[in-house]
């Protein structure tokens, strides 16, 4: 039963809906729409479909006035206040209710398909948003009673964390002077072969001889300057010039 703090809010509105009078059913099998006189209904006005809380109202009302024909509450769909006929889908049976409680089942069906699509659409919502927040609350309740999850530590609880230990990088590969890596060889390119042996030591034979010339001459300017200093009179050798 719907609270009185919540508010009503419009589901569906259809402008046409005419209303039957049905026969009693005479046994299990289902309504069929053919066993009426579709011809000659019995009441044409509008339908509101509207919901307060998880329960809907199908409203028949006067298309000028709006006055209140019949309702019927809905607490469930598909149930026994609302069903489909077996021959139709623009036919429904309802179960209405006044305020005293008396309820009475009649036949309302829809001129156009559409309209009949729209209204069966606008309840299936409805009921399936009432199925998804009974299943919350539910789970909400399951929550609040069950064990809570203690994440604190226990005494003398202690935990231990290792901080700078990344993994070892790749030591990188040697390289040639200078930074760079050793080129290859041009294609095409000959390589020279290296000096032989008679030139090496031809080579060498040469600059040892010119080492001992360069001592040799060394010693003769040494003796040179030696003597040269023992004069007395570095000017003797020089006569005086002629004016």
């Amino acid at each position: 039963m719907a609270a009185e703090g919540e508010y009503e809010s419009i589901l569906c509105m259809k402008p046409d809906v005419n209303v039957y009078r049905i026969p009693p059913r005479a046994s299990n099998r289902a309504y069929r729409a053919a066993d009426w006189k579709l011809d000659t209904p019995d009441w044409t006005g509008r339908m509101r479909v509207t919901a307060k809380g998880q329960v809907a109202y199908v409203k028949l009302e006067d298309k000028v006035s709006g006055e209140l024909f019949a309702q019927a509450p809905l607490r469930e769909y598909p149930g026994v206040a609302l069903e489909t006929v077996s021959d139709s889908s623009r036919y429904f049976v309802l179960r209405i209710e006044d305020d005293n409680g008396r309820s009475a089942f009649i036949g309302v069906g829809f001129g156009d398909r559409g309209d009949a699509f729209d209204f069966n659409v606008a309840l299936q919502d409805h009921f399936k948003w009432v199925k998804q927040d009974t299943e919350f609350s539910k789970s909400a309740q399951l929550g609040d009673s069950g064990p809570k999850l203690d994440l604190g530590f226990k005494e003398g609880q202690t935990i231990t964390l290792n901080i700078g230990q990344g993994k070892k990088r790749d030591k990188p590969r040697p390289q040639g002077a200078g930074g760079f890596g050793l080129l290859p060889p041009p294609p095409g390119g000959k390589i020279a072969p290296p000096p032989s042996s008679g030139s090496s030591n031809h080579n060498i034979e040469t600059g040892m001889t010119y080492f001992h010339c360069l001592l040799e001459l060394d010693s003769s300017n040494s003796n040179t300057v030696v003597q040269s200093n023992t004069s007395s009179d570095l000017w003797g050798d020089f006569s005086a010039p002629a004016r």
